[in-house]
């Protein structure tokens, strides 16, 4: 670079510059230079730098020389001689433009930099730095803080997310539970309507057996005294006696009435079990005699506990120990008995339906197939203590898998066919045993074993 052409991009820079040679020349310089020293460009031409600089002639030679022979740009420090006589010290850069040869020195430029307005730049750029680390750290904690709030936001909408899924579930659960209850209710209302229908007639019935028993007997005694104080009666009323089988009628009529006694009795027990089993009048607290509660519920299952053409008879084992009324809510209490005592013969046919046991496995012991020809259900009770009471029904069924086991008190989980089971029957009762009557229900069972449910319920 020529000292022409160092002028011409000097000329529109604002910073002090200057073109000197390595031997101390000043080649050209530009206004900014004129300006700190206090004279007009002209006056500087023809001088070297050591007259316009306080440090002495081998220093500057030193500093000139470290920047001829050096790629860098190099820092130094430069006391300008003011045309006032006062002294300025400015901060120097210095960068080889053109290198020292054998032919010519080297060209080397010059930026001055007033000190004492760097240091106060430097004050001022440090003082934006930390402004602006200040203000970089208020956005990074604005950011964390944005960033959590957003996560505690995601982990709120979540909790209420999972809560609102929850009161779902629990609403759609009671509702469920509140469908049920009405069901149960107006099953209830209805067995103790029929019960209260049947009941009228068969009395009326059953009241007057004995008196068309009597009256009967008093006819047939009427007509032997005929038979005997006038043996020789007229020939139409023998051939009619004859008809109807006058000795045989006397004999069987008896019976008759004897066999429509034990019918209008046997309606009679029917009935009065469907009123304690519905027990509509007993939805308070009161004592009751388990066991009575227990045979209503058979007396309401016979007819799935008897022979028919695809199943033999369930044959029921009871175990009743001496127990003391207990203090419960007996439609409740029969309501459980009623759900265990379905599922155990639920159990037990679909071990007898189709073959499925040997379907299930096919290794048939000679136990398992008299099981299977002998499905029963035994039901027995027994007095732990002073305070608690247990009622176990185990049934010799198929049996229950590990995975079913964990679910069975779950709502709506049912192994039933679809339109055969809610999966409400065990989660019902179960709240009736645990939740109302502060008990325990229990279920043992190994596949291939049956099943035992244990109930056991404080006295009091």
């Amino acid at each position: 670079m020529t000292p022409e052409q160092f002028l011409e991009l000097a000329r529109v820079l604002p910073e002090p510059l200057l073109l000197v040679s390595s031997d101390g020349q000043l080649l050209a310089t530009n206004q900014p230079v004129a300006d700190m020293l206090g004279l007009r460009r002209q006056e500087l031409r023809g001088k070297t730098l050591f007259e316009l600089v306080a440090e002495s002639a081998n220093d500057v030679i030193r500093y000139l020389q470290a920047c001829s022979s050096s790629r860098a740009m190099v820092i130094g420090s430069l006391t300008l001689r003011k045309n006032d006589g006062q002294t300025l010290i400015c901060r120097s850069q210095g960068a080889v433009i053109q290198p020292w040869s054998p032919e010519s020195l080297a060209l080397i430029l010059l930026r001055l930099e007033n000190r004492t307005l760097a240091s106060s730049n430097f004050v001022l750029l440090n003082e934006k730095i930390d402004e602006l680390a200040k203000e970089v750290q208020k956005r990074k904690q604005a950011e964390e803080a944005l960033l959590k709030a957003n996560q505690e936001l995601e982990i709120r909408v979540e909790e209420r997310t999972t809560a609102l899924q929850e009161t779902l579930n629990k609403l759609q659960l009671t509702q469920t539970q509140l469908i049920q209850a009405e069901k149960m209710s107006s099953l209830g209302q209805m067995v103790a309507g029929i019960a209260h229908e049947i009941n009228n007639p068969v009395s009326f019935i059953h009241g007057n057996l004995h008196y068309a028993q009597k009256y009967s007997q008093d006819i047939l005694k009427l007509v032997q005294i005929y038979q005997r104080f006038c043996p020789n009666t007229p020939l139409e009323i023998q051939e009619y006696v004859e008809e109807i089988d006058l000795d045989f009628l006397i004999q069987d009529i008896s019976k008759l009435f004897q066999s429509m006694k034990v019918g209008t009795e046997r309606i009679q027990e029917v009935v009065q079990s469907l009123r304690n089993f519905s027990r509509l009048d007993e939805a308070e607290l009161k004592q009751v005699n388990i066991h009575e509660g227990i045979d209503n519920t058979l007396m309401i299952l016979e007819h799935r506990l008897q022979a028919r053409h695809e199943y033999p008879e369930i044959k029921v084992i009871k175990k009743y120990s001496q127990l003391p009324n207990v203090t419960c809510y007996p439609g409740q209490l029969n309501q459980v008995f009623m759900n265990i005592i379905v599922n155990a013969i639920d159990a037990l046919e679909a071990l007898m339906v189709n073959d499925q046991w040997s379907k299930v496995n096919p290794k048939t012991t000679y136990n398992q197939t008299l099981t299977k020809n002998n499905p029963q259900i035994e039901i027995k009770t027994e007095l732990i203590d002073e305070k608690w009471i247990t009622v176990s029904i185990a049934d010799n069924g198929l049996g229950i898998n590990q995975e079913v086991h964990s679910k069975l008190f779950d709502p709506f989980f049912t192994t039933k066919a679809v339109g055969k089971g809610t999966g409400l029957g065990l989660f019902i009762s179960y709240q009736i045993i645990v939740e109302t009557h502060k008990g325990q229900i229990s279920c043992f069972s190994d596949p291939g074993e049956g099943s035992e449910f244990v109930i056991k319920i404080p006295i009091y």
